[in-house]
């Protein structure tokens, strides 16, 4: 059993123990059995009644209250009908009420001698003491956590840590790669219509020459002009 569970099995006993008290029960104790010997149960809840009707009170009262107040039911529930020895078996607490004769008969408290005997009374301080040293401890661990300051100095390295100007450096750094490719394209087309041009202007300066001696050879092909007949 963990200690929540053993604690929560704590406040239906003290429940259970309260009732007894107000329904006039003699000589109620609270048995807590050692853990060797205890078996499937982990408390014992013995009372006393001075007849069977006082008996069935108590039993019923108890089963009424710790179904309304913390929604338990007895797994087992023996001797109602004659009002004896009535036993209420919640398994990890079992409530014994007996008549004042049997009680002293049967001696539950001699049977079980290892286990620890505490009135209603002390086993409410006990248990108050348990629950002040459990909220004292959740304290303990909420103040040794660490303050939400490393966190946000981590945040900060984080939001630093991030490039935001890499992006526009990249695209930058696309364009002029962009630009230098186009340069290099438009660079062979320039050089072409240089060459072309070139050889434009060569033809051009052979074609011119040749024009003209062709004018020069054909300028003497002329027939000279007649002459005058001079009259005498």
């Amino acid at each position: 059993m963990t200690t929540e569970t053993k604690q929560q099995t704590r406040k239906y006993v003290q429940a259970a123990a309260a009732v007894c008290e107000d329904k006039k029960g003699l000589d109620t104790r609270i048995l807590e059995l050692d853990p060797i010997d205890s078996g499937l149960s982990d408390f014992f809840l013995v009372t006393s009644a001075s007849n069977d009707r006082q008996a069935i009170a108590i039993a019923d009262e108890i089963e009424d209250r710790l179904k309304k107040e913390f929604g338990v039911f007895p797994n087992s529930v023996e001797g109602r009908r004659q009002g004896q020895w009535i036993l209420l078996d919640y398994v990890d607490f079992v409530v014994h009420v007996f008549l004042a004769d049997r009680r002293a008969f049967y001696d539950i408290e001699r049977l079980r001698k290892s286990a620890r005997t505490a009135t209603p009374a002390e086993f409410d301080a006990e248990l108050t003491a348990a629950l002040a040293a459990k909220t004292l401890a959740a304290r303990g661990k909420a103040a040794a956590k660490p303050s939400p300051q490393p966190k946000q100095k981590t945040r900060a390295k984080k939001a630093v840590a991030k490039p935001k100007p890499a992006p526009k450096t990249k695209k930058a750094a696309k364009k002029a790669v962009a630009g230098k490719s186009k340069a290099v394209k438009l660079a062979p087309k320039k050089a072409v219509k240089k060459k072309a041009v070139m050889r434009a202007a060569r033809k051009s300066a052979k074609t011119r020459p040749a024009a003209k001696k062709a004018v020069i050879r054909k300028a003497p092909t002329k027939k000279p002009a007649a002459k005058k007949r001079v009259r005498k």
